[in-house]
């Protein structure tokens, strides 16, 4: 016993060692093989699994950026980028199957016919299907799935579950462009200076501005292209981005979407009543220069008219009689008259250098001897030039010195790409003649675009302040400001205190005493002048029958001025073309109109209306929304016990409300009769369905009745009124 103990231990001694040894040669012949395989990899096998790396990595691809947005100067969304594609179908594609493409049970040509008249309802079935057809007959290979119309993304994601298209590219034959369309929520609203962009993409997918803001604003609004790697990675292709789009800034406008509906309509209006050619309307605030509505409308047919040339900035016109100011304030200055100093206009007509000159009154007798003021009231164009002549006939130079004084002619350097710069001819000047002094004084052998005559105007307007029209309030980056633009002064006084308190005065007496007096009205002061020029017709004013430009420019309230306005009214049809009646009533209809909406009153400081309605009209809506609104207002509204979310009201007696609720069902579409757009279609793209509105107000039908089974992805259409 005493023997075998030690004879034990050292037999398990020997099998550890024993077993230890095959367990390092093991990990030593593993090692050998890990490195062996990798020796077989790294450089026998090499090409093999570069090959084979290649087959599950596609090249870098570009990945788009979106286009910067541009916005009103409350943020309201004015324009911005969409995705659009234009759908083919190769009929030559490789995979392409003539026969299942026609007989197939699931997947044939009839069934995508139908499939895609039910989509987008513009054609039968039996339309689709006889294009499909015939594209197939002739073997296109770049096949238009929809002619030249192009498709949303969400719609694109659906047709591609469509029968046969939901087939790869290659055995379907579907292909797609993307393309680039620039939505702007309010339509044509300042659409000519809030510009536009190519449809087609340049190289990295950025779209390029095509004018207005778009172009001027192009390399930063159009952002940086970033670039991805495609890997295959469990049977999926993916995108690794290598390096991030830079997505471009957007752009805060000056523009006012309220104040430039209403200009847009009085123009138009005029326009449709008038018959004219084109128009032209700006609006501007006195004190800093900014532009809070532009609109330049012309005709396409009879009484439909559209944005197409930026006539407010481009326009190189003679402005007539709304240059009289100018030479005015430059007589005064230079003391070549008095406002009461008189000038004998006889009766119309007069004959300088040989050439015949006429006031618009000649047919009447004429004026007579008037005073210098007067001759700005009654746009009088020989007392207007026969004052210039006495100061200025044996030195025109001088003359020409004032205007350049008083900043007429300035380049104002617009953000608008081909912004007319103003041009004044001098004594130098090939076109230059023995008349031009005297038709200069009135707005005539001149040219100068719409927005650097309001500039003028505004100056008079802003106490001899000369302040440089802008349309960009902010650059943003990501939602924060990244430029502010302040307001510019060109020129910090255009002529004495004395001489602008003597043509403020005249502006007003236009409007009291003279031309404008159409624009006189008890609810704002406006002062302003009128201007009515003969267009030059193939080098004549007589040619082929006379044509005329209406215009009128000026501010209100005259006492404490606000903004600054001009309305140019080209080639009118219907009725005598007058400045202070035409262009001068849309002057009017806007300053009343902003008036109207600016002026805000004490609803409690007002008297209680007795035989008015107590309860005001309200839209279906959240249950949550409405109640607050209603307690804002102070009006009674019965205890709702209901559990819904969204509600309809009724009234139970004249001053109170009930809500009565509206139940939504999952799976059915749900009641958005009653509702307001925004209420209507954010209910039905939360459940799916695609919307589209027609009109304004309260939604007074919808195409899928309430409570059938919802589909998503159907397109439902609300009227609205």
């Amino acid at each position: 016993m005493e023997d075998f103990e030690p004879t034990q231990k050292g037999k398990n001694q020997t099998n550890t060692s024993i077993r230890f040894f095959f367990i390092v040669v093991g990990v030593f012949l593993v090692g050998v093989s890990i490195q062996f395989k990798a020796f077989t990899i790294a450089i026998t096998q090499r090409t093999r699994w570069i090959e084979l790396s290649k087959a599950n990595t596609r090249s870098d691809v570009v990945t788009y950026p979106k286009r910067g947005d541009i916005y009103a100067d409350d943020k309201e969304l004015m324009a911005t980028t969409m995705p659009i594609y234009h759908v083919k179908i190769d009929f030559k594609a490789d995979g392409f199957d003539k026969d299942e493409f026609l007989h197939s049970k699931t997947d044939n040509v009839r069934l995508l016919a139908k499939s895609l008249s039910q989509k987008f309802g513009d054609y039968t079935s039996a339309h689709y299907l006889r294009r499909l057809m015939q594209g197939l007959k002739s073997g296109n290979r770049g096949f238009c799935l929809f002619g030249s119309k192009k498709i949303s993304y969400f719609d694109l994601q659906d047709i591609k579950s469509f029968p046969w298209l939901r087939f790869s590219r290659n055995h379907s034959g579907m292909y797609y462009k993307e393309m680039s369309e620039r939505e702007k929520p309010f339509g044509n609203l300042a659409s000519r200076t809030i510009g536009d962009i190519y449809g087609e993409l340049e190289k990295g997918g950025v779209s390029k501005g095509k004018n207005g803001l778009e172009l001027c604003y192009d390399s930063l609004l159009s952002g940086r292209p970033g670039v991805s790697a495609v890997k295959r990675l469990d049977g999926r292709w993916i995108k690794v981005p290598n390096t991030e789009p830079e997505n471009g800034r957007d752009i805060c406008s000056t523009i006012k979407i309220q104040a430039q509906e209403i200009t847009q309509r009085a123009l138009l209006d005029e326009l449709r009543a008038t018959d004219a050619e084109s128009g032209t309307a700006i609006l501007m605030e006195v004190k800093t220069g900014r532009v809070k509505a532009i609109t330049n409308l012309a005709r396409l047919s009879k009484g439909n008219y559209a944005e197409t040339v930026n006539y407010a900035v481009a326009d190189m016109s003679e402005p007539g009689s709304t240059f009289k100011v100018a030479s005015m304030m430059v007589a005064l200055e230079d003391g070549v008259c008095t406002p009461t100093d008189t000038v004998d206009t006889g009766k119309g007509v007069f004959y300088y250098k040989r050439a015949r000159m006429t006031d618009h009154n000649m047919n009447h007798g004429g004026f007579g001897r008037i005073t210098a003021q007067q001759a700005i009231w009654y746009s009088s164009n020989i007392g207007v030039a026969k004052l210039i002549l006495k100061g200025y006939e044996s030195r025109p130079d001088k003359y020409l010195e004032g205007l350049r004084r008083i900043g007429i002619g300035t380049n104002l350097h617009l953000e608008i790409p081909g912004s007319a710069i103003p041009v004044i001819r001098t004594p130098k000047s090939k076109y230059w003649s023995k008349t031009s002094l005297a038709w200069m004084s009135f707005g005539y052998e001149t040219q100068i675009p719409p927005i650097s005559t309001l500039a003028f105007y505004n100056a008079i307007a802003n106490g001899g302040k000369f302040m440089r029209p802008y349309f960009v309030e902010d650059i943003l980056n990501k939602g924060e400001i990244e430029k502010h633009f302040e307001p510019q002064v060109v020129k910090s006084s255009i002529c004495s205190s004395r001489t602008l308190r003597l043509i403020q005065k005249m502006l007003r007496e236009v409007v009291t005493e003279g031309t404008g007096k159409t624009l006189l009205t008890p609810i704002i002061a406006i002062s302003g002048k009128s201007g009515t020029a003969q267009i030059a017709n193939q080098g004549s004013y007589t040619a082929h029958g006379r044509h005329y430009q209406v215009s009128f420019c000026g501010y209100f309230p005259s006492e404490d001025p606000k903004y600054s306005c001009i309305c140019v009214i080209r080639k009118p049809r219907v009725g005598y073309p007058s400045g202070g009646h035409m262009a001068g009533g849309v002057v009017c209809t806007i300053a009343k109109r902003l008036y109207a909406n600016e002026t805000q009153l004490e609803i409690d400081d007002q008297p209680k209306d007795t035989a008015g309605v107590f309860i005001p009209y309200v839209k279906a809506g959240r249950v949550k929304q409405i109640k607050k609104v209603l307690d804002d207002l102070n009006v009674d509204v019965d205890r709702y016990h209901g559990d819904e979310l969204w509600a309809h009201t009724q009234t139970t007696d004249k001053e109170t409300l009930c809500l009565k609720g509206l139940t939504i069902k999952k799976g059915l579409v749900p009641n958005v009769y009653g509702m307001g757009a925004r209420d209507a279609v954010y209910l039905l793209e939360s459940k799916g369905l695609q919307v589209k509105l027609s009109g304004y107000g309260t939604v007074r039908h919808q195409s899928l009745r309430a409570g059938t089974r919802l589909i998503r992805g159907t397109t439902v259409s609300l009227t609205l009124r």
